[in-house]
């Protein structure tokens, strides 16, 4: 990578680090007030997520005690937490994307590892570079 490749690039680590810096605290409190609830489709299972995909609530409509077959009831309670997740997961990605570069933010928010770190590494200059 050359001098001025550096610099843009420098620059835009930069500007990346004043927007987070800048919307950091807004950002954490903004996160920290994510709740997804969904009901599930029959409407007799509600389920209240966090930010995390944590169940915060899980409410039973009365009626579902006229049918009691706990394996339906098992099903549709797993699939309202999965569905309730993904949406809650969803908010926080739209909150998170102003902050992360578009080439990182698959990784970051797949918990990629090694993605972020092929990333990173494809950025370095190589040895022969210097």
């Amino acid at each position: 990578m050359d001098t001025q490749g550096l610099r843009a690039r420098a620059d835009e680590l930069m500007a990346q680090f004043e927007r987070m810096r800048s919307g950091v605290g807004d950002l954490q409190q903004r996160l920290k007030a994510v709740n997804a609830t969904v009901t599930s489709e029959d409407g007799f299972v509600s389920v209240t997520v966090g930010p995390r995909g944590q169940v915060v609530k899980v409410e039973f409509d009365p009626r579902i005690y006229r049918r009691p077959n706990s394996k339906e009831l098992s099903a549709t309670v797993t699939e309202t937490i999965r569905k309730a997740t993904e949406k809650a997961m969803t908010e926080v990605e739209e909150l998170m994307r102003p902050f992360v570069p578009d080439s990182q933010f698959q990784a970051y928010m797949g918990h990629d590892l090694d993605g972020i770190f092929r990333q990173l590494d494809s950025e370095l200059p190589r040895e022969d570079d210097r």
